[in-house]
């Protein structure tokens, strides 16, 4: 049975939430603020986390990396009232699987949870933005987080994360071709990564990735993020 956490200082809304999801067969469990998701993260083991971005003490953006300290792979979803706040940016930072709008979409929301992957982070860098949106979001709806940047600046500014695997454009603003690969490779040795280039001949520092060349099949792209998710397994 898969078991989710549902943060809310509106206790009452996430007890409602709580209802329309273990209707569904899981095991949630409610709690009214930060410090009780903080309590629960450390003495049980969750398939993901849902909280509201403002709250008291701590918002929802810094519970996620509060909560990802303790647990690492931990998947996560914010909901919020004010879909402009800035803080929706850092929440971002954190690989969030979704951001809700309240009031919550319960389809969506169902659909989100049940696809969650626990440590199912990946580091995409790409500074094509429709390209990077849309393999993020395809990402996201097969239950993978995602954490973006677009330059080799931002490359460097990716965050106390935790990728299981990267997709990594071999040209990206700030450096020469295969810096912000060489930066990433140098912060995450271990992690595995597939590039992709519009160029026919990849840099040596590529030669040991996975390549795949512009225009690439997505479908592709994305068969190898599963394989390299399954083979942590």
């Amino acid at each position: 049975m898969r078991s989710y956490l549902i943060v809310d200082d509106n206790i009452e809304l996430a007890e409602n939430l709580a209802e329309i999801v273990e209707a569904e067969g899981a095991s949630v469990l409610p709690v009214g603020g930060a410090a009780a998701a903080l309590e629960a993260v450390r003495g049980q083991r969750f398939d993901a986390v849902l909280t509201d971005m403002r709250m008291p003490v701590a918002n929802g953006a810094q519970l996620v990396h509060q909560l990802r300290a303790i647990d690492p792979g931990l998947p996560a979803c914010v909901m919020t009232a004010y879909t402009a706040d800035d803080d929706l940016v850092i929440a971002r930072h954190e690989g969030l699987l979704a951001i809700f709008g309240k009031p919550v979409p319960i389809e969506a929301l169902l659909r989100t949870l049940a696809a969650a992957r626990r440590d199912g982070l990946v580091a995409l860098i790409e500074d094509d933005l429709a390209l990077s949106d849309n393999l993020s979001e395809l990402l996201r709806e097969r239950g993978f987080g995602v954490v973006t940047a677009g330059s080799v600046t931002e490359t460097d500014r990716l965050g106390p994360i935790r990728p299981f695997a990267a997709v990594v454009d071999l040209r990206v603003p700030e450096g020469p071709d295969g810096e912000a690969l060489r930066r990433f490779a140098q912060r995450f040795p271990d992690v595995p990564r597939l590039v992709i280039t519009a160029h026919h001949d990849p840099l040596e520092l590529a030669s040991k990735d996975r390549v795949f060349q512009k225009p690439f099949d997505t479908g592709e792209v994305l068969k190898e993020v599963e394989a390299l998710h399954g083979a942590r397994r």
